[in-house]
């Protein structure tokens, strides 16, 4: 007859053994005689089994799986059928706060808890004609490849790569496209990014086309067979402007062009843009992935080996990577990054509710508020609106007096650290576009942008009301 089986147990180091001592199965509960995981059986026949033991291994699964049974069950027709379920199983993916906290490094020969810190320029070779893995940092290095192989996995990619910034790594990308070549790249973006896309770029004879990424009818009209790439943020920073990155894929690759996803202000505990069709992810790791304010970096994840290539030939080329030293201060910060990036969301959401009840406060951008246009798109390819947003106040004046009060809100470029930041983009990050530019672009000059840290909510909220009330009217 047909037996339908569920398993589920924890991660156990060594075997599981189960006693199977007069049990009946209609259906049968056996419960592990290590620990308190519970192994479930559905059978339509009820029976006993007596005096035999099953061994299970250490491993934590998670099966549905069914097997077909004669009608006579006997012990070893349930070995049979727990095996069976065993071999279909499927793992299930443990978080990404597991994951950074259970990494295997396999670049560490000696195992040791804290990856270790290879801070050499250069390798012993094994003879004057062999090389070994590694012979000259720039190349290579141990420390980079963990914290690169961590990064790929986080972002389900096949490979990523570690450079000195976020620019240097969105340079590297830029290189990809050749001259009379095109980029087609969002109208809202960092600062730096649009430095680089208008005064550096064009030099090299490539054509770059500014469009408005949540306008699908305007990215169509800009995509053409010369266009090699697609560069876009989702959220837009500092607007907070969602585009719909799985439509945008798909055109881009319907002409053949790839499709780069700048995911700085999300971080892969909140979007993983190659799941949705991108063919690059860049992170500022300066910010989330870091998390301290203390290091420059920036990440490359990609999808597909000739990519990945070009890629690495690049940063090697260039001797873009990232110094082991900096390496490793962002693997010691990134093991707390999903713990962090949840609090600062949660602080965020706290504080974007208050700024938008508050009667000096014109507009709030951010992604988490019920009224944001673009909120159902955003967490459709999202699970979270991230912990940085914006603000109008109507009144420069305002808005200066607003950074320049509150004491706990420190005023600097960068977002994503533990402590709280806040700024007048117009005047910092996007201070190199012209005001022109960033008047057509409805970027404002009392637009407010904060960077939420871990401090407590109800002292942030406290802070900013008393900017806010105290302020020239």
């Amino acid at each position: 007859m047909a037996a339908s089986s569920s398993l589920s147990f924890r991660p156990l180091l060594s075997s599981l053994a189960t006693d199977l001592n007069d049990v009946g199965l209609s259906p049968v509960n056996l419960v592990p005689s290590f620990g308190d995981s519970l192994v479930s059986f559905g059978l339509k026949k009820a029976t006993t089994l007596r005096g035999k033991r099953l061994l299970l291994s250490g491993n934590k699964f998670k099966v549905n799986c069914s097997a077909d049974r004669e009608m006579d069950v006997s012990t070893s027709a349930v070995v049979d059928g727990v095996a069976d379920c065993l071999n279909e199983i499927e793992l299930k993916e443990p978080s990404i706060s597991t994951i950074l906290m259970n990494f295997e490094n396999k670049f560490d020969p000696y195992n040791a808890m804290n990856t270790p810190l290879y801070q050499t320029a250069t390798f012993k070779q094994p003879s004057a004609t062999e090389n070994g893995p590694y012979d000259y940092t720039r190349s290579g290095n141990p420390t980079r490849d963990a914290l690169e192989s961590l990064l790929a996995k986080l972002d389900k990619a096949d490979r990523a790569f570690c450079f000195t910034s976020g620019m240097a790594a969105l340079a590297a990308v830029a290189h990809l496209v050749g001259t009379g070549e095109e980029i087609v790249a969002g109208d809202d973006l960092y600062g730096g990014s649009d430095r680089l896309l208008s005064q550096v770029i064009p030099k090299t004879g490539v054509v770059v086309k500014r469009v408005n990424t949540s306008d699908l009818d305007e990215i169509a009209s800009a995509i053409g067979p010369w266009t090699k790439l697609v560069w876009l943020e989702s959220p837009t920073n500092p607007r907070q402007i969602i585009s719909d990155i799985r439509k945008i894929a798909e055109m881009a690759h319907a002409h053949g062009a790839i499709v780069l996803v700048d995911n700085s202000i999300m971080s892969p505990v909140l979007s993983q843009p190659l799941d949705l069709g991108a063919d690059i992810v860049m992170h500022s790791a300066t910010k989330f992935i870091a998390g301290h304010s203390d290091v420059m970096a920036g990440v490359l994840a990609v999808k597909g080996d000739s990519l990945a290539k070009q890629l690495y030939f690049l940063q090697n080329a260039e001797g873009s990577g990232l110094a082991p030293f900096d390496c490793w201060i962002c693997l010691r910060g990134i093991k707390t990054m999903a713990l962090r990036v949840e609090k600062q969301q949660d602080n965020a959401q706290k504080i974007a509710e208050f700024l938008a009840s508050h009667p000096r406060v014109t507009q709030v951008n951010y992604a988490g508020l019920a009224d944001h246009p673009g909120r159902a798109l955003h967490y459709s390819q999202a699970k979270g609106a991230g912990s940085v947003l914006s603000f109008l106040t109507g009144s420069l004046a305002l808005s200066k007096h607003i950074v320049e009060t509150t004491k706990y809100f420190s005023i600097t470029v960068s977002f994503g650290s533990v402590k709280s930041l806040i700024s007048l983009p117009c005047f910092m990050s996007h201070a190199s576009i012209p005001s022109a530019v960033r008047e057509a672009r409805g970027l404002s000059e009392d637009l407010i942008r904060i960077s939420v840290g871990i401090e407590d909510v109800n002292d942030l909220i406290a802070d900013l009301d008393y900017a806010l009330k105290t302020g020239p009217l």
